[in-house]
């Protein structure tokens, strides 16, 4: 009798390892944010990604991305890019695709979860002054002394006086618009993703980084990059409210491995300061660190034309679109078991 009992208790497990039977039921809606500047607004061109579909070399890594003469809708995953909204495909860059495509489409393969990515970019921010944490200043006393001084050397150029209020502004607003857009999304999920599912509920599960042009031109604003880049990931757990959210951080690599010399030190004090704060032993497991110059300089070295001049990876689709597998690949190892 006993063995008996025990044949079919195995021949169950048996099939519900085969049927599905029992199989973890998919949680709640996983958030990811993905915010920076010009590259996270994306330039890869879709008439490059066009070229490279129907090119043999190509065409059976990005040909999932088309069908017929229409870009592939995948259900699995939504965006939000500020009015745009709906199922990822491409054509949630400006003017083409950002990183968003290629780290959808990882996320969504493996997490049995609905997915909505919440795009938040602008053109031209620096982290120094756009995009500063409130953790980074200046105090109310620092901002005094700047409308001062201000307003000592409008006086001598005939311009008019700054107040405090619009001195206050000119640091964090790109900071402040982040957070609120998040908030607002998450607030009423349904307006922007119709087919979530409430009763699962959300869960705000990660957020990528990238962004650094602004700054690299810039002495001074590199020099503090690190100092805002810690403050910007603890200033933002600290405003979602979420204590160890997982944030990757995009390496500033459009010049290759190995920039020209005149500017090649701009670019490595930059990375450094990325990796560096991705690295810092408080945020062990919960950031990364992905480079993205070795894939800039693998399509570099095919010979392919630029579709941006010498700007935002070349406009090449290809680079976009593998640096969102890597943000992608680099986030899912953060995500808890």
């Amino acid at each position: 009798m006993k063995r008996f009992i025990t044949t079919v208790v195995l021949c169950v497990a048996m099939m519900v390892s085969a049927t599905g039977w029992g199989a973890q039921e998919p949680g709640p809606l996983q958030v990811f944010v993905l915010v920076g500047q010009s590259n996270m607004q994306g330039k890869g061109r879709l008439e490059h990604l066009d070229k490279l579909i129907a090119d043999e070399k190509t065409a059976a890594e990005l040909k999932h991305l088309k069908k017929g003469d229409a870009w592939t809708e995948f259900d699995e995953v939504w965006i939000k890019y500020w009015d745009a909204k709906g199922n990822l495909k491409a054509g949630y860059g400006s003017p083409g695709i950002g990183p968003e495509l290629g780290f959808g489409r990882v996320i969504g393969a493996e997490l049995k979860n609905q997915v909505l990515i919440i795009k938040v970019a602008w053109g031209g921010q620096s982290l120094a002054r756009s995009f500063r944490p409130p953790s980074s200043g200046p105090s109310e006393q620092e901002l005094r002394a700047i409308v001062d001084k201000t307003n000592e050397k409008n006086k001598q150029e005939g311009k008019p006086e700054v107040t405090l209020e619009q001195i206050k502004q000119g640091y964090g607003p790109r900071y402040r618009d982040l957070i609120k857009e998040v908030k607002t999304v998450l607030a009423d999920i349904k307006a922007v993703f119709p087919e979530y599912d409430e009763s699962k509920g959300y869960k705000l599960a990660g957020m990528v980084w990238f962004q650094g042009f602004n700054d690299v031109i810039n002495t001074e604003f590199r020099a503090e990059y690190h100092a805002h880049m810690v403050n910007f990931i603890k200033d933002v757990r600290k405003d979602l409210g979420v204590a160890d959210l997982p944030f990757v951080i995009g390496e500033l690599g459009m010049a290759g491995v190995d920039p020209p010399k005149r500017y090649a030190f701009k670019h490595f004090e930059v990375r450094k300061a990325q990796k560096d704060a991705a690295n810092l032993p408080e945020f062990k497991g919960t950031a990364a660190y992905v480079e993205t110059a070795p894939i800039m300089d693998a399509w570099k070295a095919t010979g392919d034309k630029w579709y941006d001049g010498g700007y935002h990876y070349g406009g090449s689709a290809a680079v976009y679109y593998r640096m969102g597998e890597a943000f992608g690949k680099a986030m899912l190892k953060l995500l808890p078991e």
